[in-house]
């Protein structure tokens, strides 16, 4: 039987993260596993918004995989549709995002917004309107 394809982004977390509460209380994230380094530490901590997985990875140099941050730079924004744009773009601000775009409604037919959360990815939080 073939699988429908689905994204499912990892985003990179520096070494020593155990907090990971800003995506539970800014996006309503539900943690379904971890797996952990021997100090407590997350290595891998897989995440689900509404039935959408995401990853959580420490960073690694032996692959390329490093946090925004470190590299002072992100070349991905992660684009996450909800019904009410304003309400979750003041929970990501509770939270602790930085807000990098107010919202606003564009003539392309979207109500968007831009944050960056505490380990440097970039979110666009939108709605078609």
């Amino acid at each position: 039987m073939a699988t429908k394809p689905a994204f499912a982004p990892q985003l990179a977390i520096p070494h020593g993260v155990t907090d990971i509460s800003f995506y539970i209380n800014a996006l309503g994230a539900v943690e379904l596993r971890r797996f952990s380094n021997d100090d407590g530490s997350i290595h891998v901590s897989e995440l689900s918004i509404n039935g959408t997985l995401f990853h959580l990875h420490e960073e690694t140099e032996r692959t390329a995989v490093l946090c925004p941050d470190t590299i002072k730079a992100t070349s991905v924004t992660i684009g996450l549709f909800v019904d009410d744009v304003h309400a979750v773009m003041e929970q990501a601000r509770q939270a602790g995002a930085k807000v990098a775009s107010e919202v606003q409604d564009y003539d392309y037919g979207y109500r968007q917004g831009d944050f960056v959360d505490p380990f440097g990815h970039r979110w666009m939080i939108e709605k078609a309107i």
